[in-house]
């Protein structure tokens, strides 16, 4: 197959570029506005992957792309907070972007693969499941959120853009007979994750770690019991490939895919598992207060996806931190570049 994958030097889309690149033809696209871009971008320009460098948000660029088999739609301005600061780069980013992606397949009669968002879901209903909002002991296992959850309240901008890019495939699909899947994903990590704030706790904390540069516990009370699950990229990955193969029989599907029970952590327990790995140990503040998009609490039910496909993550979360440490370390002097 011929495939594009937009924001093709970003985490997720490098990590699915190389994968893909052993079975398909593929091609990236990314503006590279990010100075860690760059590191994934001779990462592909190594295993001839083209990219087409602009912005997502440009319709006649995008009109002019050839034609792919494929697209897998992994760009996205990513971080919730930004979302806040800067509402016209997300729109334009997120939505507007995969406007351009959708009136090119809709042409080309191009497949969709959308990498969606756990932050589609409302805030307000994840917030009911965590009664105590200090948090004081470790939360144990609750409720577990599948594609039935609520998404009708407030997100975040961020949430929202990925919410009614999510509606906008379905009304293509219904009008143009679009094949899509979109795969709502919680926290990912793995190798090619840089130790970036907006990239994903996971990897900050082991960076932090590493460079023994101290952290804060934020909100709830300050004391690290939020609880998360993380996917592994290669689980990811394994998923993605799945899905390609069986496209002619499973389409027009919506699916949550996470760590789930298999691979969770505290902020707490996160910080154990850094000090195993690296050696190191850091120290906290407690920050009482949070952000009005931030949540205590989040762990996906994969069973619709399991039923699917027979997938499930293989990865736990010890997995994940051994693994991008690794990646780090071997590269750490070009990360280093990046941040300075």
């Amino acid at each position: 197959m011929k495939i594009l994958v937009t924001g093709g030097c970003g985490f997720v889309g490098a990590n699915i570029c190389l994968d893909l690149k052993r079975k398909h033809s593929v091609y990236s696209l990314d503006n590279l506005s990010r100075k860690s871009s760059i590191i994934n971008f001779k990462k592909l320009k190594e295993n001839k992957i083209k990219n087409f460098k602009f912005d997502i948000f440009d319709s006649k660029k995008f009109s002019k792309l050839p034609k792919f088999d494929l697209i897998i739609d992994c760009c996205a301005e990513a971080a919730v907070e930004v979302s806040r600061k800067d509402i016209d780069k997300v729109f334009n980013t997120n939505l507007v972007g995969t406007f351009n992606l959708l009136k090119k397949s809709k042409k080309d009669k191009s497949k969709i693969i959308f990498i969606s968002s756990s932050r589609v879901n409302s805030i307000e209903k994840i917030n009911e499941i965590i009664k105590d909002k200090k948090i004081k002991k470790k939360i144990k296992i609750k409720k577990k959120i599948n594609e039935k959850f609520d998404t009708l309240k407030p997100k975040s901008f961020y949430g929202y853009t990925k919410f009614a890019s999510e509606l906008m495939i379905e009304e293509f699909s219904y009008a143009f007979g679009l094949k899509y899947l979109i795969n709502r994903c919680g926290v990912i990590s793995g190798p090619m994750q840089f130790g970036k704030q907006d990239q994903g706790f996971v990897s900050l904390w082991i960076w932090h770690h590493y460079r023994k540069k101290n952290l804060s516990y934020i909100g709830y009370g300050g004391n690290g019991n939020q609880l998360r699950d993380v996917l592994h990229i290669e689980d990811l990955l394994r998923l993605i490939n799945i899905q390609i193969k069986n496209f002619n029989k499973i389409y027009n599907k919506k699916f949550c895919v996470g760590g789930s029970t298999k691979s969770y952590t505290s902020l707490k327990d996160l910080t154990i598992l850094c000090e195993k790995v690296t050696g190191n140990k850091i120290k906290f503040k407690r920050q009482r207060k949070t952000s009005i998009y931030d949540i205590p609490y989040y762990l996906t039910d994969n069973s619709h996806i399991t039923k699917t496909y027979k997938w499930s993550p293989k990865k736990n979360i010890m997995n994940i931190v051994k693994d991008t440490y690794k990646w780090l370390i071997e590269n750490k002097k070009e990360l280093i570049k990046t941040q300075n």
